[in-house]
């Protein structure tokens, strides 16, 4: 029995004295976080979703305070609460529209397939086996990679087979861009509506060959716009958000629909019938202009 309490006691006792010495490492050691921290992380998405980079939205605010992340980091947090961080950290507040994921594909069930593909509904995956069953090598696979990464529930498959963006649920986060095997997704302001929706850079027989609405770097739409904001780079249409005004020329010029929003077949017509006139009317001020010229000689 008195073993018994014996034993008891220097337990006890152990007990005590381990926890006085863990309660003076965690003194000693104790590793000092920046009060910043926890406000910071109020003010983020609290989705962990990883699109800046970091694990988890406390990494994120760790990275913010201590210099390694910028206080637009966390894209979901929109810009209130970045305006708030940067309040926090003694920062201007950042400026600039709200960006959204654009997905550089329409093509689809438009687009050619060389084989039916019958395995994992991942598009990492269906890369693996001949590089995908599309003809088109730099078209969507649509088998919803970018869809499952998405916290948001901003990304589906659409009817015509390729992924698409919602930009009123869509954050910015990355994800789907990071999802992506093909990198078809990128970043477009908000507003800016006209997009190039394809991104093959074949030339124009061979981008024509495997898909029904793909550029084919004709330059028509280049050619057509008067702000300089449309370019034909590496074989493919590319709109310079920060020039275009979003007045459509291009889309009812491009003979593949490839411009969003596509012009409806009406409204290309409508627009011939402009340019035909503008150009008899430019021919026979001409005509007038050298017969008047003659007149004077005379």
């Amino acid at each position: 029995m008195n073993t018994v309490i014996a034993a008891i006691a220097v337990l006890g006792i152990l007990g005590a004295l381990f926890g006085l010495i863990l309660s003076v490492a965690s003194k000693v050691f104790e590793v000092k976080k920046d009060p910043r921290e926890e406000a910071v992380l109020s003010h983020l998405a609290g989705a962990n979703c990883g699109g800046c980079g970091y694990p988890g939205c406390a990494g994120c605010a760790a990275a913010i305070v201590e210099g390694k992340a910028p206080i637009t980091a966390c894209a979901p947090a929109g810009p209130e609460n970045a305006a708030a961080i940067a309040e926090i950290m003694g920062m201007e507040a950042p400026t600039g529209e709200r960006q959204v994921a654009f997905v550089r594909c329409s093509g689809g069930v438009n687009a050619k397939k060389r084989y039916d593909y019958v395995g994992v509904k991942d598009c990492l995956s269906a890369t693996k086996i001949a590089a995908g069953p599309l003809e088109c090598q730099f078209g969507c696979l649509g088998f919803g990679s970018c869809v499952a990464g998405c916290q948001f529930g901003a990304m589906t498959i659409g009817e015509n087979g390729a992924a698409v963006v919602d930009p009123e649920k869509c954050t910015n986060c990355g994800a789907c861009m990071k999802a992506c095997p093909r990198k078809l997704i990128t970043s477009v302001p908000v507003s800016k509506k006209v997009q190039v929706t394809c991104a093959n850079q074949e030339k124009g027989k061979a981008a024509m060959s495997v898909c029904s609405v793909s550029c084919i770097g004709c330059g028509l739409c280049e050619k057509e716009c008067k702000k300089d904001a449309i370019h034909v780079v590496n074989g493919v249409a590319v709109v310079d958000s920060a020039k275009c005004v979003g007045c459509k020329l291009c889309t009812k010029v491009c003979p593949r629909d490839a411009i969003t929003p596509a012009a409806t077949a009406e409204e290309k017509e409508k627009y011939k019938a402009i340019k035909k006139a503008q150009a008899e009317k430019a021919k026979a001020a001409a005509e007038a202009a050298a017969k008047a010229a003659e007149e004077a000689k005379a």
